[in-house]
This record gives C-alpha cells, sequence and structure tokens, in this order.
C-alpha cells in the first residue's frame, strides 16, 4: 500500500494571516513538501497540471524532474496529467525523460481536467474531450511500446515511421492512472488497457465514487487482467490534523470557510459527515481512511491533499509530519492485515521490469532513426513516388 501528498497546486489567500503567496514561493513550497513526504516515510508526491491562475503547475514534468534530483526514494507523479490538449508526442518524450532522470520512479495519471477554457487556449473543442482522450491515450501507449509507429488519428497529423525518444526506461513504459469523477467511459479505458484507476475522492460522498470503482474492477476482469479484487485503485482524500479534535477543527474553519472549492458552501460539519474530509485527531483520521477500504474494497494507493485553501507551508509542512508519523504507520499495519492475499500492490518501475524479464537484464535501447523523414515527417520515399506520377 502506498501512501503520499497529492497538491493541486492552488495559490490562495491566507485568511487567517491575510498574506497571498508568490508563484515563486509556492513553487518552492512545493518541493519543500515533496521531500518533507520523503522525510517522513511515505512513498509518493504528486502534482497536478493547469494552465490559468490561481494555479502555478503548468509544467508538471520540470518541477517533478527538479524534485527526482533532490530526492532518493520518492515515487513521483501527477494529479493529473492532460491527456486531451497535451500532443501524446510530446507527453512520451516528456515523460519518458522524467522516467530516466528518476531512474524510474515515477508513474503519471492521466485525465481531462475540469477547467472548459484550457480547451481552447490550446486549440481543441471541449465537445471532443471524451474521443479526445481515448484517442490521444491510444496513441501514447503504442508511443512507449511500439519502436517505429505509423498511426493516423482524428485529433492530430499523421505519423509515419516515427519513434518516440528517449525510449522507456529499460524498455518498460512508465504506469499510467486514469483519473475521473465522473466518466464511465474513462473507467473502461483503464479496464481495457489493465492500467490502474484513480478516484479523487474528495468533494462527494462515497457512493459516487463507489460507481465507477465497481465497473473499473468488472471490466478489468473482463478484459482479463486479473479478478475484479486485483485490479489497481487508488484513491485521494483531505485531512487536516492535530493532537487534539477540538484544535483541528477551530484551526482550519477558517481555511474551509474561506477555501475557493468549498467555502460559502456546506459548513465544515456537514461537508466532513458527507465526504472524505477529516478534520481531528489522528485516531479520528485513521478511523475515517479505514472505512474507505469499507466501501471501495482492497486498493493500492491512498494520497492526502494537504496544500490547499491558502495554509502556509510551515503548517503544511507540520501536517505532513502528523501524517507520516502518527497516521500513516498505524494505517500501513491496519490495512495490511485486512488485506486479502492475492491482491498485488502497486507497480512500481522495479515490479514491472521484474514481470517482463525475470531475472534477464533488461533491454535498453540505442539510438536509432525513424524511417520517416524527420523535416516534414513524412515518408522518404514519397518524392520519388510522386515524380513517377
Amino acid at each position: 500500500m502506498q501512501f503520499g501528498i497529492f497538491s493541486v497546486s492552488d495559490i490562495t489567500r491566507d485568511p487567517v494571516s491575510g498574506e497571498t503567496p508568490s508563484e515563486a514561493q509556492r513553487i518552492k513550497a512545493a518541493v519543500a513538501i515533496a521531500k518533507k513526504t520523503e522525510e517522513v516515510g511515505m512513498d509518493v508526491f504528486a502534482i497536478g497540471e493547469h494552465h490559468n491562475p490561481p494555479f502555478f503547475s503548468s509544467a508538471p514534468t520540470t518541477l517533478l524532474a527538479s524534485i527526482a534530483a533532490q530526492t532518493e526514494r520518492i515515487v513521483l507523479s501527477t494529479s493529473t496529467t492532460l491527456i486531451t490538449t497535451n500532443d501524446p508526442v510530446r507527453l512520451a518524450e516528456e515523460y519518458a525523460m522524467l522516467q530516466h532522470l528518476s531512474d524510474g520512479r515515477m508513474d503519471l495519471m492521466l485525465g481531462r481536467g475540469n477547467t472548459a477554457p484550457v480547451y481552447p487556449w490550446f486549440g481543441k473543442d471541449i465537445r471532443e474531450s471524451l474521443p479526445m482522450a481515448l484517442e490521444n491515450y491510444n496513441l501514447l501507449h503504442r508511443l512507449w511500446r511500439e519502436d517505429v509507429v505509423d498511426w493516423q488519428g482524428r485529433y492530430r497529423t499523421p505519423l509515419q515511421g516515427f519513434t518516440s525518444t528517449p525510449r522507456p526506461l529499460d524498455d518498460v513504459p512508465p504506469f499510467v492512472w486514469h483519473g475521473s469523477i465522473r466518466t464511465p467511459e474513462i473507467a473502461e479505458q483503464a479496464a481495457y488497457y489493465g492500467d490502474g484507476f484513480f478516484a479523487n475522492n474528495i468533494f462527494w460522498p462515497k457512493e459516487h465514487y463507489m460507481r465507477l470503482i465497481r465497473m473499473y474492477r468488472q471490466r478489468f476482469e473482463h478484459y482479463g487482467h486479473g479478478t475484479a479484487a486485483q485490479a489497481i485503485v487508488g484513491l485521494g482524500g483531505q485531512a487536516y490534523i492535530a493532537k487534539r479534535s477540538q484544535d483541528a477543527v477551530r484551526e482550519f474553519r477558517p481555511y474551509f470557510d474561506n477555501a475557493p472549492v468549498y467555502g460559502n458552501g456546506p459548513t465544515m460539519e456537514d461537508f466532513t459527515r458527507q465526504t472524505p474530509l477529516s478534520v481531528g485527531s489522528p485516531q479520528e483520521v485513521i478511523d475515517k481512511t479505514l472505512t474507505f477500504r469499507e466501501s471501495f474494497g482492497d486498493y493500492q494507493r491512498q494520497m492526502f491533499l494537504m496544500d490547499h485553501a491558502g495554509l502556509p507551508l510551515t503548517t503544511v509542512l507540520d501536517q505532513i509530519e502528523l501524517l507520516g508519523s502518527e497516521v500513516v504507520p498505524v494505517l500501513r499495519r491496519e490495512l495490511a492485515a485486512r488485506r486479502a492475499p492475492d491482491v498485488p500492490d502497486a507497480p512500481t518501475h522495479a515490479s514491472l521490469v521484474r514481470a517482463k524479464y525475470g531475472d534477464a537484464e533488461p533491454r535498453q535501447p540505442r539510438p536509432n532513426a525513424n524511417r520517416g523523414d524527420n523535416v516534414t515527417g513524412g515518408s522518404p520515399y514519397q518524392d520519388t513516388e510522386d515524380a513517377r506520377r
């Protein structure tokens, strides 16, 4: 079972101090948060992708590469990488490069995001978002597994004899999670490829996410990747922790009440009853998180959102310390004791290499020129063929 921190990268005014951090401060804070996540013994740090204020993470691979250089063990991921408005060729290149730089300590979560204007900003039509997501991932999947790709689709120019570089580390593609909060077709996509499915499990009651996860598990089994119980599931969650429950409620209330995503809505008490948000003592956070398994079955990755709503960096680092020292060790022990014996761990680069090669040495691809024309992307024989006509 993996535990970690994920960030949406918001830049929000602190309602207590009245201060709003700069972009530079928040970017540096994200690095500090990732390093703290590793320091306290957790397994994963993930950052979202946004291209509009008040968010800063428009280039997640750049940020994660910097973090990779400053850490040793933690897995670096995304929450989410936009499969619709990014060119799948660039995704193949950038995340393979990150895979090499991190020595395989990475994976990624793909999704469509929740910002409608991003589509026209990148020349895309939001009405085509779902078929675009399906087609783009089909191409990305092939680019990481085939040394030379010929491809034609609806949403980008054709590829003829194209080789994406660098090739994946050890010729093993990064593991992919598909994130969705509402779309059964994305759960179907994750199941079809045998990939992971991540439900952010933040804003809505558990029943909403249960339907998607149940469908994903059933279809994972249908496509022959294993039993429904062996499907690879990740969950999000939010927490604010203090030694005493009443202190947690008092300290977090102004941040909850003024948060852009749920401020001026339900009361904090109603929200914690109706959603996975936990505000309380370490034991209360443990007890609530353990209910996730009762609702969703055994799963492989639990992520927590903690650096949002204007919380200052010092507070976030204290929260991660409490989470890593007093909450996660108990959750590891309890969830391991309850897990069915045939449920797999979350895939890692090392486990994927073992699955592919066993005890043999992994293949290390060498540079190989594209069959196509590197200037136009077309066939090198096209001019000759045209001349013959």
